[in-house]
């Protein structure tokens, strides 16, 4: 499984925005793409579907840009993928609007998707732009945010 790269590329970007002001001030799309390396019309194309998902607000003119909706705390990397991707839905069993599936009828694992769906849905959603934003751990630490967060694997001690 691999995100788009609009979506991949709209994570950069909304990381970006975060860390210059967050919901505070406005920013424009030439300045967020000479920063993030984005071609220009990408980030112009991610700032008109993530104004659609209600992620930031933009304005036209002078004194126009963009800046997020919501602080960085509350936005979430799922809420970013699901506005560039459409909802989370790893197989078609979980999308509530295609069954195009040629074993639905006797498959013994479709009972068990909406879990694993949930999981993948639930991990994305507990890491916010403001950690994304922030500065990395160091190499093998987690962020104290998403420590308790992160569940463990099967047969795996906590």
């Amino acid at each position: 499984m691999r995100l788009s790269s609009l979506a991949d590329y709209a994570v950069v970007m909304m990381a970006a925005a975060a860390r210059h002001c967050g919901a505070s001030c406005r920013l424009n799309a030439t300045s967020l793409a000479e920063e993030t390396g984005l071609p220009l019309p990408t980030v112009q194309k991610l700032v008109s579907k993530l104004a659609a998902a209600g992620l930031i607000e933009s304005a036209r003119g002078t004194g126009g840009g963009f800046r997020l909706a919501r602080p960085p705390a509350a936005i979430t990397v799922a809420d970013i993928v699901e506005a560039i991707e459409g909802p989370i839905a790893l197989t078609a069993c979980v999308d509530n609007g295609k069954h195009d599936c040629a074993v639905e009828g006797a498959c013994r694992v479709k009972p068990h998707w909406n879990a694993v769906n949930g999981a993948v849905k639930g991990a994305l959603a507990g890491i916010t732009l403001s950690q994304l934003s922030a500065a990395p751990a160091p190499a093998g630490a987690q962020h104290p945010e998403s420590a308790d967060r992160v569940p463990a694997l099967a047969g795996e001690q906590v």
